[in-house]
């Protein structure tokens, strides 16, 4: 019994490394950081970044696991609100110039009509996926 939960434990460990690897590998492919470091004058620092991206996963994951009483109060709450605000207006602005790669796809697959199509799908795909992960996957 002993070793089937210190499977259980190792299965579930590993799993949530890789996610949160591919997490910040995703945050860093996508260039958030590269850009943050060269406006900013502070590309000699770029791996100090990375680094604090990598304690910031980790523990965020802590937090959301164990879900410890932080009482931070209101001020903690708005500063942390105002950080998680900057960081998603940077890889919302990172992810546009990323997404400027269907001018260049639909060109080399010469597609001259459906684009709009495909951008709906896409729309009407994130949108169901939102409405399934806040309304339907959490009601038991």
């Amino acid at each position: 019994m002993f070793l089937k939960y210190l499977l259980l434990v190792f299965i579930g460990l590993t799993g949530g490394i890789l996610i949160a690897a591919g997490m910040v590998a995703f945050i860093t492919i996508v260039g958030v950081l590269t850009r943050l470091a060269i406006r900013t004058d502070t590309a000699k620092r770029i791996l100090l970044y990375e680094d604090i991206v990598v304690v910031g996963s980790t523990l965020g994951n802590i937090l959301d696991i164990f879900k410890p009483p932080l009482p931070v109060g209101y001020v903690g709450q708005i500063i942390f609100g105002l950080f998680s605000g900057c960081f998603v207006g940077c890889l919302a602005v990172a992810l546009e110039e990323v997404i400027q790669i269907f001018p260049i796809m639909t060109h080399r697959l010469k597609l001259k009509i459906g684009i709009p199509i495909i951008v709906l799908c896409l729309a009407l795909g994130k949108g169901a996926g939102a409405f399934f992960q806040l309304f339907i996957h959490y009601k038991k």
